[in-house]
């Protein structure tokens, strides 16, 4: 399997790998705060990819700029995890060389193993960790939106003898879509006056569609009656795309928080799937996680 994102080939490691692989590795700031000894010969980072990179879904973090490997990252399933994980959930570990930290290259390459992982793997939860005073990989998991679930002490690492404190990260497989939905409206958003009677993008909207894509939209005020809600956009974006079926729907405001459509637009999901509109989720508090269905926010329908 190769991965690809804007800067980055995520390929598995070949033992050609092995001089650039221990021009990173080497170095003292790199392993041993992620639990690993440092490589200390190419000929030892030839064996480490030999006997430890070339398990499944491990990859070469590889600049397309370069078409060199600055990294590593991998993704643990099940019972090959280093936490004893169910078949359906995985465990992402990473690392990348001191010359290019700040960039943004591993929550990069995070981002496409969650998405590789979630949309064609269908995992349903993964996971992450870091040892204690490992700040910059706290901030990695942070970005991508990884949540603490528990700090456990004494934990061995690759190091003989060393014992950690580790800190455990998740993120579900719904909060992974909930995330990409706000990121989606809210990377359109850009609250604007278009003209003396005219502005744009006060709210924004997101649908997640029966296929799985997300579709986005803005409101559009006016000095009429001509103006059009954010979610109301966003479904007929959808529609215009050739899609009808709403799975969930996430409205920024202008504070940044999210909100329940209006009745306008709860009507016209209702008259869009009025077999099974009941189950659309809204999402009303992204900060704390509260969703709701439509048939309990409009639990009756007028026709």
């Amino acid at each position: 399997m190769i991965l690809e994102t804007e800067r980055l080939i995520l390929r598995p490691w070949e033992e050609s790998d092995a001089e650039d692989l221990y021009k990173y590795a080497s170095h003292p700031d790199v392993g041993p705060i992620a639990g690993w000894a440092i490589h200390t010969s190419v000929e030892n980072s030839r064996e480490i990819i030999r006997d430890v990179l070339s398990a499944p879904e491990t990859y070469a973090v590889v600049l397309k700029e370069t078409c060199k490997p600055v990294g590593s990252i991998g993704l643990m399933l099940g019972k090959g995890s280093n936490i004893g994980l169910p078949d359906t959930e995985g465990e992402i570990g990473y690392w990348i060389g001191v010359p290019l930290w700040g960039q943004g290259l591993i929550p990069e390459a995070v981002r496409e193993l969650m998405r590789y992982g979630f949309g064609q793997l269908k995992l349903s939860k993964m996971w992450c960790g870091y040892f204690d005073g490992n700040m910059k990989s706290k901030r990695v998991q942070e970005k991508c939106g990884f949540r603490h679930h528990h700090t456990s002490e004494n934990v061995p690492c690759a190091l003989p003898g060393i014992l950690r404190t580790e800190h455990v990260t998740c993120i579900t497989r719904d909060q992974w879509i909930w995330a990409r939905m706000y990121e989606a409206a809210k990377a359109v958003q850009n609250g604007r006056s278009i003209s003396d009677y005219v502005e744009a993008g006060g709210v924004a909207a997101s649908i997640l569609s029966g296929s799985g894509r997300i579709y986005t939209g803005v409101c559009v005020d006016t000095c009429s009656t001509l103006g059009i809600c954010a979610e109301r956009n966003a479904i007929f974006n959808m529609i215009t795309n050739g899609e009808q079926e709403i799975k969930k729907v996430l409205a920024i405001m202008s504070t940044g928080k999210t909100g329940a459509p209006c009745g306008a637009c709860r009507e016209l999901m209702v008259q869009l799937m009025p077999e099974n509109y009941q189950s659309i989720e809204i999402m009303l508090d992204y900060e704390n996680e509260k969703v709701f269905t439509l048939g309990e926010l409009t639990p009756e329908w007028w026709i």
